[in-house]
């Protein structure tokens, strides 16, 4: 029997690429967001791995809920992800990074300098949401970039 593991996970994009990162010690790009705490809210844990991924402080309103998504887990065989995925869409406008968009954040596309600030993770990089990269993770390549893109037709 397949076991579960409950995440939650942010679309940052800018155009038609989304922003992936492979953790350290791990083989597959995925979304930006991690697992969730014991009785977490989904926005929660979004909104804390966000913080302790990228050092990006995001607000819940700034967050727009797509759904939640199931595919097999990347870097732990025999789990399946139960994801609940959101975009990044800030509603007001300002000078904070949390008031930005995608492309105010990354300095139009561009991904920040790599520094000690960025321990979890390994690589950053930008995605094309047609993408069938083999070192993406499943639930990205298979199930929510698909999706991404019936949202933009």
């Amino acid at each position: 029997m397949t076991k579960e593991i409950s995440i939650a996970a942010v679309v940052f994009n800018v155009g038609t690429q989304v922003l992936s990162v492979r953790k350290r010690g791990t083989t597959s790009f995925m979304l930006p967001g991690g697992k969730r705490e014991p009785g977490e809210r989904a926005v929660d844990t979004a909104i804390r791995e966000i913080a302790e991924e990228l050092h990006i402080e995001l607000r819940e309103e700034d967050l727009c809920h797509l759904g939640q998504f199931r595919a097999p887990a990347a870097n732990e065989p025999g789990y399946e992800v139960s994801c609940d995925v959101f975009i990044f869409q800030p509603l007001t406008a300002g000078i904070s990074p949390v008031n930005k968009t995608s492309e105010q954040v990354f300095n139009m596309g561009k991904l920040p300098e790599f520094s000690g600030v960025f321990a979890e993770l390994a690589e950053l990089r930008w995605d094309e949401l047609d993408s069938t990269a083999s070192d993406l993770a499943p639930l990205s390549r298979d199930v929510i970039f698909p999706f991404l893109l019936t949202l933009q037709k």
